[in-house]
């Protein structure tokens, strides 16, 4: 599957849930997720631009391998992904064929639907609030980024860690 998404950054969460839900769309999930990544001793995925990710949300735990392929206008990846059963015996999966654990991103989400857009609206600890549109063109992302009132000029094609890197260099 093909994921195309952008980041909006220091969104507020209360307006951009009452534009989300004028526009129609449909809340489904808000809760917290738990993110785990992993990587090779020598980071071989890290540097093809590949992440592989484990993922609890609620009671749903995932296993992706993302791509990526474009940065241009927005963060283009081909993703891969399954449902696991057991987290921890994944976990002893991944261990077994030599990927180590990397790091773990916490968030609390809150998710609407709006026809094939999705729309995050994340809050990482550390970082201020933040909008991911993950549609299926770019042409999709910029309509509705249009009608939430957000200019493509502010839009990143960036990961969470993108995000959480900037913060970090900021604060410095």
């Amino acid at each position: 599957m093909r994921e195309i998404e952008v980041k909006f950054l220091e969104v507020n969460p209360e307006d951009v849930i009452s534009s989300l839900e004028d526009l129609g769309a449909k809340r489904v999930f808000d809760g917290e997720i738990v993110a785990d990544y992993f990587d090779f001793d020598d980071k071989r995925l890290t540097k093809n631009d590949a992440t592989i990710r484990l993922r609890t949300k609620g009671d749903i735990v995932e296993l992706t391998l993302k791509q990526r392929k474009d940065y241009e206008q927005a963060k283009v990846c081909d993703e891969y992904e399954v449902n696991v059963s057991d987290a921890e015996t994944m976990k002893e999966i991944l261990k077994h064929l030599s990927l180590q654990f990397k790091r773990r991103i916490t968030r609390h989400r809150i998710s609407y639907l709006l026809g094939k857009t999705r729309f995050e609206i994340d809050t990482v600890p550390g970082i201020p609030p933040f909008l991911e549109i993950e549609a299926p063109t770019v042409e999709d992302i910029k309509k509705y980024a249009e009608k939430l009132g957000l200019s493509m000029k502010h839009a990143k094609p960036w990961s969470t860690t993108d995000v959480q890197k900037f913060y970090k260099k900021k604060k410095q």
